[in-house]
């Protein structure tokens, strides 16, 4: 299932984001306060694939403001790896719809890939199949892939701190 999402034109100062390791639980988690609050959905929505990866956006007011990784897919290492240069400014919105009732997170079921510099610096999460995509920039460290139907396609994890070695 695809992720519909909306674009929103940016400006202003562009938000930070601060990328922090769980050493216990080996999650990565970034967030920032979006420019501009919108009203619609707060809450998780979840993507997971049938290889048991999880991947969790935080939304609040509608708008995209974090990002968890879970469970991770196998990480494939790509030397020269790194995200678009050329990226448009932009606020990300989950359009207003419920989570199911009854459910803490709207949910989505699809594959999910994941390729990562050598120095596990630069992250590059695919989801679904591989498209023509449009690079939006959400944060300093954060892009979003949008495609040509407006759907989730991929994000762009950037300055990623070195993972902790498990205790």
């Amino acid at each position: 299932m695809a992720i519909e999402i909306h674009v929103l034109k940016g400006g202003g100062t562009l938000p930070t984001l601060d990328w922090q390791w769980d050493a216990e639980t080996g999650i990565l988690s970034g967030a920032f306060m979006p420019g501009v609050m919108q009203t619609g959905y707060t809450g998780t929505v979840e993507m997971t694939d049938e290889e048991g990866s999880t991947v969790l956006l935080d939304i609040s007011g509608g708008v995209l403001c974090g990002v968890d990784m879970v469970v991770w897919p196998e990480v494939t290492p790509l030397p020269g790896l790194a995200p678009p240069v050329e990226a448009r400014i932009a606020q990300v919105v989950i359009p207003g719809r419920s989570p199911r009732r009854g459910a803490a997170a709207m949910e989505f079921d699809t594959t999910i890939s994941m390729a990562a510099d050598p120095g596990g610096r630069v992250y590059h999460l695919r989801v679904g199949t591989r498209r023509p995509v449009e690079p939006i920039r959400v944060a300093d460290k954060l892009l979003v892939e949008v495609d040509a139907a407006n759907r989730l396609a991929g994000l762009w994890l950037d300055g990623v701190p070195s993972r902790p070695d498990p205790a």
